[in-house]
């Protein structure tokens, strides 16, 4: 008889339907994880490449226009220089035309560990773009005629 109360019990067990409505779980709300730090601001850091630069130098051309929409080449030198770059090896581009009329963009540029980070801004160039390029074989970054940066 022992065995055949083996067998029911296994029966019973190998019978008996799944609970079809699941347990009722809690939640708790998610421990509050602290927020990540906040990065630090971009710095320019002269011992590192022009394109490891390039996010410094975007964050200065970003503050002059939003200090300034109307900005023009003065603006992002001047930025530039207070922000430490060296004023020698930075070239501009005209605000005005040869006809003087707004230049439909100012670029901008510094000569930074034999690369160039180029800057643009006006209102024909979609907003502000900053890259990093080659040296021409000039040994400058901007084509054409840049106007002196005697101030």
């Amino acid at each position: 008889m022992a065995g055949v109360a083996i067998i029911i019990g296994v029966a019973g067990c190998t019978t008996q339907a799944p609970d079809p409505t699941p347990a009722p779980t809690t939640t708790t709300a998610p421990s509050a994880s602290p927020s990540p730090e906040p990065s630090a601001p971009p710095a320019l850091r002269p011992e590192l490449s022009a394109s490891e630069n390039l996010a410094f130098f975007d964050s200065v051309g970003l503050a002059v226009v939003a200090a300034n929409p109307g900005a023009g080449g003065r603006d992002f030198i001047d930025a530039l220089v207070a922000a430490g770059f060296d004023k020698s090896q930075m070239q501009v581009t005209a605000d005005r035309t040869t006809v003087d009329l707004q230049a439909d963009s100012v670029q901008f540029s510094v000569l930074f560990k034999g690369e160039c980070l180029v800057g643009q801004y006006g209102p024909k160039s979609g907003g502000y773009h900053g890259v990093v390029r080659p040296v021409l074989g000039t040994g400058t970054c901007l084509v054409g005629e840049t106007r002196p940066i005697d101030w």
